[in-house]
């Protein structure tokens, strides 16, 4: 259990044992980070895009004002209670869209590609004219460069209310 010099002297070796306690603490501390880095997702055309939940009359209506960009692989989701015909506009938005309109089988029904920003107060709606439960909103261009075209499916993970993944 230890060293022997010339000297014939024994040196211990020195261990230290952890407390009993650290590794579920480590463990628990990768496990939060984990949830925090992962969060809600939507999939489309096989494209994952982490996504901030819109799922209130407030946070419907602020959606993506105000916000100078979008980092690349990031949207919006917007979730209703139910199917309905949907238009939403750009009034405040300062970045051009992709506004995807999905029904509740997890379907494009419709879309407004490269929706412009309005700075103006009289604003031009972009209607769905079919039902959508959810929209997701992405930086414009992103659909065109996918491919996606209408009636492909899209896959939400980690959604609240939601099961898909």
């Amino acid at each position: 259990m230890g060293e022997t010099t010339n000297d014939s002297t024994v040196t211990a070796k020195r261990t230290t044992v952890a407390p009993a306690w650290l590794p579920w603490v480590l463990a628990a501390l990768l496990l939060a980070t984990g949830c925090q880095a992962s969060g809600p997702w939507v999939e489309v055309g096989g494209q994952r895009y982490r996504v901030e939940i819109a799922d209130d009359d407030e946070e419907r209506a602020r959606g993506l004002m105000f916000r100078n960009e979008l980092d690349a692989g990031a949207g919006m989701l917007f979730l209703f209670p139910r199917e309905a015909p949907r238009a939403f506009w750009m009034r405040n938005t300062r970045i051009p869209l992709d506004i995807v309109y999905i029904d509740a089988e997890r379907r494009i029904v419709a879309w407004s590609l490269d929706t412009p920003p309005c700075r103006t107060r009289r604003c031009p709606n972009y209607p769905s004219g079919v039902p959508a439960q959810y929209v997701l909103e992405v930086n414009a261009g992103e659909m065109e460069r996918l491919g996606v075209e209408i009636g492909d499916p899209v896959v939400f993970g980690q959604v609240p209310g939601e099961d898909d993944g």
